[in-house]
């Protein structure tokens, strides 16, 4: 199959939603969004879901790449896992193959997290500072962080109460 951009890496990120009411009644509180603000040296701070690049020969699957990163990066484990946005842009790998970079975003429910169970590279030789954020799962609180890539950003804020919705138990 001939790509018109080779895909030279891909990712896999976790929208990651703990509590609140799927989709939260009118009253309840929203579930809140855990995020990663990353503050790198000379660089503002921003903030990212957490997860990472899936790894050929370790990763069998996109999904296996999203449970060790969340592993890796939270000491956590999610439930509900749904595929909700998929966001590519341009991307040269360290060794210089130039194509682009598929992110998959996936809506997932917290399980589990002990960040004394961290490991890994963001924890064995960090740039910068990782600093774990809950922000409500609202317009709001998503409008009070830079999250990024700005195209997740804009559709967490058009999408709020659709994302909930993929976790609704009668979705099948």
């Amino acid at each position: 199959m001939t790509h018109e951009r080779p895909v030279v890496k891909r990712t896999a990120r976790a929208i990651l939603l703990d509590g609140g009411g799927t989709p939260a009644p009118t009253g309840d509180e929203p579930p809140e969004l855990v995020l990663i603000k990353r503050t790198k040296p000379g660089c503002a701070p921003y903030w990212i879901t957490p997860g990472g690049g899936v790894e050929p020969g370790v990763d069998s699957t996109v999904i296996d790449g999203l449970h060790r990163e969340l592993d890796e990066e939270l000491g956590a484990k999610v439930t509900d896992i749904v595929p909700a946005f998929v966001d590519t842009v341009p991307h040269t790998t360290d060794e210089g193959a130039r194509g682009v970079k598929v992110q998959h975003f996936f809506v997932c429910r917290l399980a589990s997290m002990d960040l004394s169970l961290r490991h890994g590279p963001e924890v064995e030789e960090p740039c910068g500072d990782y600093e774990f954020v809950r922000v409500p799962f609202t317009r709001e609180g998503i409008a009070s962080v830079e999250v990024v890539p700005p195209s997740l950003r804009a559709y967490l804020d058009a999408n709020i109460e659709g994302v909930q919705a993929l976790l609704a138990p009668d979705l099948g």
